[in-house]
């Protein structure tokens, strides 16, 4: 939903419920989304963050009835799309995901072009008076990343995404934003990184010759094209997991001009003090096809582990007092899971920013863990979870906006 007063959209990310084949997505959809609309959104119409896989969008590409059926649906259902999960390209439910989730990454026609394909899809499926965001990975998994020419390749597959999306805007009046999302363990893994990386690559004379070049757009509209078509999602559960400030963070973000396309609001697990009874408890966490990279903080000295298990590890050959945070999304509206908390108090300062000073038009909520969360979190089924959590937020930036 259209928040009002410069708040901006506000949604919870379909990644959550199966989606990794188009007939899955559209099920997901028609399930589980007009019935959060009746709970949360009843009187007006309601955004989607729409998850769309590789399989899926050859789908939506190659079928124009496809396209035009699920238009149907989202006007039936007072739905809009305002915001596209292309960060998974694979399979993302069911099976082992780990690294895999990055592939194939920005280095490959296949990713670059697979963006390319849902700019095309969002041209059709939403409203003109919106314009969409595409998320998507932080350029590749770290250890990929072994010399310069890597980062040429894909810095070279994001200025042919530019163009791209610069020339839909010229020929069809549709602008349309890619958003980077930072991530532990990727190339792009802090603010402060991912604010070089643009600095160093993106907002260079080089790069925007380059796209004038793809693009046949002079320079002048480029420059601004750079700034106008890519920019970053800001996920707070990611940042918080490094340990990072996210007040500044995000005036980092706002100081040097890199947009903010979409504020993502999640949680972490956190554990400000580590023992032998609070690893037990988080040993029922580690039973995960996700990732589940961890920061530790001990004597002052960072170190980070790809995933909980390798941090338990760790803390079983060296025990000791230390801090840990992981990245395992958990529900927004707790911050209390028992024998540890979360990291909400990172989301709620990211509000409380936001709600004095806007700083995205695309809000999201994505805890899509729903599946592998451990049986005592779950307390109600999916759609009271979700609705929940869009009920949080929403009341927190009227909160600080002084409206309720």
């Amino acid at each position: 939903m259209d928040l009002g007063n410069g708040l901006g959209h506000l949604t919870y990310s379909t990644l959550v419920h199966p989606g990794d084949t188009w007939d899955e997505m559209r099920a997901s959809l028609e399930t589980y989304v007009p019935e959060v609309k009746r709970r949360f959104c009843p009187n007006g119409p309601m955004g989607v963050s729409l998850r769309i896989s590789g399989a899926s969008e050859q789908q939506l590409t190659a079928d124009s009835a496809e396209r035009a059926q699920l238009k149907a649906f989202l006007d039936e259902n007072d739905l809009y799309v305002y915001t596209v999960n292309a960060f998974p390209h694979g399979p993302f439910k069911g099976e082992l995901v780990m690294e895999n989730v990055y592939e194939p990454d920005w280095t490959t026609d296949e990713r670059a072009e697979y963006t390319m394909n849902i700019a095309t899809i969002l041209t059709e499926i939403t409203p003109p008076e919106i314009e969409p965001t595409i998320q998507t990975a932080p350029l590749a998994f770290r250890p990929k990343v072994v010399d310069d020419s890597y980062v040429r390749r894909f810095t070279e597959n994001l200025l042919r995404v530019i163009a791209h999306l610069m020339d839909i805007e010229r020929d069809s009046g549709r602008r349309i934003k890619l958003a980077l999302e930072p991530e532990p363990a990727c190339y792009l893994e802090s603010i402060p990184e991912t604010v070089e990386y643009f600095q160093t690559h993106i907002y260079t004379t080089e790069a925007a010759m380059r796209v004038a070049e793809l693009s046949g757009q002079p320079l002048a509209e480029v420059f601004q094209g750079l700034r106008r078509h890519l920019g970053v999602v800001f996920d707070i559960c990611h940042q918080s997991v490094a340990f990072e400030d996210i007040g500044a963070d995000l005036r980092m973000l706002v100081d040097t001009g890199i947009p903010i396309y979409k504020l993502q609001e999640a949680a972490a697990l956190n554990v400000p003090e580590v023992d032998d009874e609070i690893v037990a408890e988080l040993k029922r966490f580690t039973d995960t096809i996700y990732l589940s990279q961890t920061t530790q903080v001990r004597d002052g000295e960072v170190t980070r582990y790809l995933n909980l298990s390798d941090a338990i590890a760790a803390y079983e050959l060296d025990p000791g007092p230390r801090a840990w945070r992981t990245h395992f999304h958990v529900p927004v509206f707790l911050d209390d899971l028992g024998p540890f908390g979360t990291t909400r108090s990172g989301i709620d300062d990211a509000l409380d920013f936001h709600a004095r000073t806007p700083l995205s038009t695309h809000l999201e909520i994505e805890t899509y863990t729903w599946d592998v969360l451990p049986q005592h979190l779950k307390t109600g089924d999916i759609t009271e979870y979700v609705v929940r959590e869009l009920e949080y937020v929403r009341g927190r930036l009227l909160r600080a906006r002084g409206e309720v």
